[in-house]
Formats: structure tokens, C-alpha cells, sequence
């Protein structure tokens, strides 16, 4: 069980990233066209909205995490033993808040693909509690960070 868990919060991410990409080439058939250069710059702007969102959250959740400077549960209590090497404060999760970023940009550009991504972003953030790296308030946290700013930069 340990070895899914370390699975899920520290490689699954990487494939969750690949996929997005994966997905949005494929979905407009990007590889397809006669000219793939021009699919690629007239959806550029939906693309690049989704990646955007989740850097943003990720660099607003560690200048938030120095804010709140919240202890993870393998600082507070003894018992708790991390199962994969994680240092700095906890709140909000920086992985919550890019993946749901990600998958909420997903969902606003297409509904069935975002379920799935928002599917995969609460993978990795339940892994990550059961890694011990984070409460789930840090989770919360980086939900609703995640929700805001994939929000916000889809109106822009």
C-alpha cells in the first residue's frame, strides 16, 4: 500500500502533467491537421490558460505557505512517518493548488475531460495526506486556491 501511496503523490503528477498535454494536442487534433502550426497557435491561448493556471496557484500557495507557516503532520506529531521526503510549511499544498488549477482550467474548456483531471487532482492530494506530508486542510486549501485562480484566468 505504501509503495501506491508514494506512487500517486510523487510520480503520478508528472503523469497527470504529461497527460494534459497529451490531451489537449489530441483533442484538437492538432497531430492530425494538414498544418499542425496553425492549429497549435489558434488554440495556443486555451493551452496555455490551462498550464498558466496551475504555475500561477503553485507560486501563490509558497508565497502563501510563508503566511500561514503551518507545520506538516510529521513536524507536529511523532507518530506520523512521512514516506516521502518533504520540507517547509504545509498550507496550502502546493500540489493541491496546481492540480486542481489544471483540472478546473480542463473542466471550464471541457466538462467530461475536466471530471477526470479533477478525479486525478484529488488522487494526488489524498496520496499526499496519506504520505503523511499534509493535513487536509492544506488540501482544502489548495482546492480552493486552485478554484480561484483557474477562475480568474479564464475570465482574463
Amino acid at each position: 500500500m505504501g509503495g501506491l501511496v508514494v506512487f500517486l503523490a510523487v510520480n503520478f503528477p508528472y503523469i497527470v502533467i504529461i497527460l494534459a498535454g497529451v490531451f489537449l494536442l489530441m483533442h484538437h487534433e492538432v497531430f492530425k491537421a494538414e498544418s499542425p502550426w496553425q492549429v497549435l497557435m489558434q488554440k495556443k491561448k486555451e493551452i496555455l490558460k490551462v498550464f498558466f493556471s496551475g504555475a500561477l496557484a503553485w507560486i501563490l500557495a509558497y508565497f502563501l505557505k510563508f503566511l500561514f507557516s503551518a507545520d506538516r503532520p510529521f513536524d507536529l506529531f511523532a507518530q506520523v512517518r512521512s514516506l516521502i521526503p518533504e520540507s517547509g510549511h504545509a498550507f496550502p499544498s502546493g500540489h493541491a493548488s496546481f492540480f486542481f488549477a489544471l483540472a478546473f482550467s480542463i473542466f471550464f474548456y471541457h466538462k467530461k475531460a475536466g471530471y477526470v483531471f479533477l478525479f486525478f487532482a484529488l488522487l494526488i492530494s489524498v496520496a499526499r495526506i496519506a504520505a503523511g506530508v499534509h493535513f487536509p486542510i492544506d488540501i482544502l486549501g489548495g482546492f480552493v486556491l486552485g478554484a480561484i485562480v483557474a477562475y480568474l484566468v479564464k475570465k482574463v
